[in-house]
Parts: C-alpha cells; structure tokens; sequence
C-alpha cells in the first residue's frame, strides 16, 4: 500500500525481519499457503500466491489481485493471501474490494494493527471518513510508534472537522455526529 511510511515499505519490515520476502511481508498471524507433498489443487494455489506477490512487488498490483483472488477462493482461510490481495487490491484502486478484504482478516482477529490500518486507507478512499477513523484509531492506538497510521489518523479526523464545518455543524463534536448514511 503506497500510505507507509517514506520509503514506501510496510511498516511490519521493522518488526519481523525473518518473515519477509523480497515481495513484501508474511503475515504475522498466518504464514503463506503451504507447499503440499500431494495434492495438485493446493500446489497451484501456493503458486498463485508467490506470483501474485511477485507481481505486487513489481508494481503490477492489478494483475496480482487477480492472481490472488484465485488463490484467496481457493484458500478463503489463509491469513497471509487475504493480506496480500487486500494489498494488490488497494494498490490497484480497487478501495471498496480492498475494504472488504482488510475487513476479512479485522474480523478474524481484531488486533492485527496493519489490517485495521489498511481498512480505515480502504474506507477513507471509499468516501467513508467516519468509519476510517474508527479503524485508524485502532491501529495508532495499537502502534503509536508508527507515524504513519497517526499522520492518516490526523487526516481523516481533518476531513471529519471540514465537513462538519461545511454543514454549519461544531466542528470539535465530529466524534459524535450521525452518520451521513
């Protein structure tokens, strides 16, 4: 996802260096699809997989989403494919697809601060600041030590406070106010 931090990489490079891969990070909740002794079916998917995230890694985030979206159907449980196609997603501006696939690994395990990160930059670029900040919050509150997910915090409560402005409302009480649904 291209909201990291500067340079670009996934802020899980600095915790868990034995993990990674030249494509990008494994996931700490679940590691990559198997390498099957037998068994055609789960092979193919492992490939799907590291070709995705290679093409992810090279910039093809479109074609790796699709390559992923075969491999997440063929694996729906698999911790470490939703991550990488929720990445291929948002990085192809597929934001509400992306939405859906962060929101996946959220509702499997709620604490994971990257997948909260990655639902509320999902929901923001879906036009759905209220709900992003939610999930922001959660992930800073989770890693206050990572700047960026306080930088896209602070942005998403800016657009809150704009818009509140813009509708003659207080712009300090935007925490509570309804939703525009």
């Amino acid at each position: 996802m291209s909201e990291g931090p500067a340079d670009g990489q996934d802020s899980r490079r600095q915790q868990e260096p034995a993990q990674m891969d030249s494509a990008g990070p494994r996931s700490a909740g679940g590691d990559p699809p198997s390498r099957p002794t037998r068994g055609a079916s789960s092979a193919d998917t492992y490939d799907l997989y590291r070709r995705g995230l290679d093409l992810l890694g090279r910039g093809s985030a479109a074609a790796a989403a699709q390559l992923l979206e075969r491999a997440a159907a063929a694996e729906p449980q698999s911790r470490s494919v939703l991550e990488a196609l929720a990445r291929a997603q948002f990085d192809a501006r597929q934001y509400a697809a992306a939405a859906g696939s962060f929101r996946r690994i959220v509702e499997a395990s709620p604490s994971d601060d990257y997948a909260q990160f990655g639902l509320g930059l999902a929901l923001a670029r879906t036009g759905d600041p209220r709900a992003a900040a939610e999930h922001l919050a959660l992930a800073a509150a989770m890693r206050p030590d990572l700047r960026h997910y306080t930088d896209a915090l602070r942005g998403v409560r800016a657009t809150l406070r704009a818009r509140a402005g813009d509708q003659g409302e207080n712009p300090e009480d935007t925490e509570r106010m309804p939703r525009d649904d």
